[in-house]
């Protein structure tokens, strides 16, 4: 198991996937504002998401499962 996917898939790995995502949302509605704003707040939910549902949108790039869950268990 890669070694990024395991940290990602870890309570670590989600409270900061969750914490990006909220930077982005943040970033994009009260930095960027206008258009551009919009579309990175819009993909701050995507790392949000993942780290509040326990899922890896990397994982299946490196032949892992998709779910936190499945990661954790698989040695």
């Amino acid at each position: 198991m890669n070694p990024f996917v395991k940290f990602l898939a870890s309570p670590a790995g989600r409270v900061v996937r969750a914490v990006a995502g909220i930077v982005l949302i943040a970033w994009g509605l009260l930095g960027l504002g206008g258009t551009t704003g919009i579309i990175v707040a819009v993909i701050g939910i995507v790392p949000l998401a993942a780290g509040l549902f326990d899922f890896c949108v990397f994982a299946p790039l490196f032949g892992a499962p998709l779910s936190g869950q499945k990661i954790r268990s698989s040695k």
